[in-house]
């Protein structure tokens, strides 16, 4: 879509991203699309539950309900109903906890999923919701996400934790649509969302990076319920002025917003995450987990490792002595070593107790990072040396990527690891195959029910 200058009177791209989203059915997605959505799905539902059993979400659960009971909507793995808004704060903490949930990086570093799907959660358990009406606000909550971000190509540079700032505005959108508001309503939910967004990278590594997520999801699902309600905003909250990518990042594209609309779905290029911390690292770690299926001499023979990745991953990760597992979520140094040492980087790996682990700390000190503006995001260089030997290995593109997909299978198996610690094996399977076929269930709150 070419730029041209707009007259007054002319709708905003804002205005005209709304009346695009308000008027599309689910008959409109391919069988790829709502495939897509479904592995969305799959993927969030089983990082919030392993995530339950995190303490951090025990901690906002026991605060939420010093306010008093409003049992409406269920948390998952941790039992009881909160409010609406109140228990999607929690279960999208909790998708978002363990840094393992999906992240989309077409132009921006955003985990969608665990704010839209926990504020659609608790929409549906509202009022009857179909699977199909659920999964195209899925979408479209996606789609919304995503191109306000490639709308604001400098926000993510600014310091901005963007599954805060985006997130919020996607989960707006998302329970907008779900629940039937016109055009000019979702422009005024966009604007309320995005006049609550927030989330500040300084916390990564900490409680209030995954609370974010959370709070995404409840001032996104406010927002819709507002604007249904009839509480207004700016119609062009993107490109305005004072908007959200002029004043959120250094240039505007708001026409991004628009670009191609309705021709591609953004949640067809989203990435899924084999290892639990932050999506930068994984290049890096699947190199040193090749480098651990060669290394045949003791660890502590290793003389020294050379990693040599995109400047982004020093910015956001560079922490060198990380103090907890949350905070090693975001170290270079720690994951490369820990997969080295386990090949493999799961949830074990960013444990407190692997952070203090004698051998890691000793293998962190041996590594030197390198940065490569020539290098892709999902791609790294990682050379290990000892006694003389040396055997360096080339990522092209990271596990879990759109040009390296996780399969079906991958996710599943992801899936079942996650969930059974909640649910138990059998149940944990019989949901896979639920949502595989969601849209044979009539209502959604049937769906939700399964999960406890």
């Amino acid at each position: 879509m070419g730029m041209h200058i707009r007259q007054v009177g002319d709708a905003t791209y804002t205005e005209d991203f709304a009346k695009s989203i308000a008027k599309l059915q689910f008959s409109d997605l391919s069988s790829n699309t709502r495939h897509s959505a479904k592995r969305g799905l799959l993927d969030w539902l089983g990082c919030a539950l392993v995530g339950s059993k995190h303490p951090t979400p025990a901690l906002l659960l026991k605060t939420l309900r010093e306010n008093g009971p409003a049992e409406q909507s269920w948390v998952l793995g941790l039992g009881g109903r909160l409010s609406f808004t109140d228990a999607c704060l929690v279960n999208g903490q909790m998708g978002h906890i363990l840094d393992f949930d999906d992240t989309h990086m077409g132009g921006v570093v955003l985990h969608a999923s665990s704010p839209i799907l926990s504020a659609l959660m608790s929409e549906s358990q509202r009022q009857v919701t179909s699977p199909a009406d659920f999964l195209l606000a899925y979408v479209c909550g996606f789609e919304a996400g995503v191109r306000v971000g490639q709308s604001s190509p400098d926000h993510h540079a600014g310091g901005w934790h963007l599954t805060g700032t985006l997130g919020t505005i996607a989960a707006g959108v998302a329970v907008g649509k779900m629940i039937g508001l016109d055009a000019e309503q979702l422009t005024y939910a966009m604007g309320i969302a995005a006049t609550q967004a927030s989330g500040m990278q300084q916390n990564r590594g900490t409680m209030c990076k995954s609370f974010h997520a959370g709070r995404a999801a409840s001032n996104g699902l406010l927002a819709a319920r507002l604007a249904l309600n009839g509480f207004n905003s700016s119609q062009e909250i993107v490109e305005g002025k004072r908007g959200f990518s002029r004043i959120y990042s250094q240039r505007a594209q708001p026409e991004k917003m628009v670009e191609g609309l309705g021709e591609r779905w953004e949640i067809d290029s989203n990435g899924f995450k084999p290892y639990a911390c932050g999506v930068v690292l994984h290049p890096a770690i699947d190199a040193m987990i090749e480098l651990h299926r060669w290394c045949l001499c003791p660890l502590a023979d290793v003389e020294s490792i050379d990693l040599t990745v995109h400047p982004l991953v020093v910015s956001i990760t560079g922490t060198q002595a990380p103090t907890s597992g949350l905070h090693s979520k975001f170290s270079i140094y720690h994951s490369a070593a820990i997969a080295l040492v386990d090949g493999q980087a799961g949830l074990e790996q960013y444990s407190d107790e692997r952070v203090l682990d004698p051998l890691v700390e000793q293998l962190r000190q041996k590594i030197k990072v390198h940065v490569d503006e020539s290098l892709g995001r999902d791609q790294a260089r990682g050379l290990l040396r000892f006694k003389g030997q040396q055997r360096e290995v080339f990522i092209e593109h990271a596990r879990g990527t759109v040009a390296r997909p996780m399969s079906d299978e991958d996710l599943e198996q992801k899936f079942l690891a996650n969930a059974r610690e909640v649910l138990g094996e059998e149940k944990s399977k019989a949901l896979i195959e639920q949502i595989w076929s969601l849209e044979e269930m009539t209502d959604m709150s049937s769906f939700w029910s399964l999960c406890r």
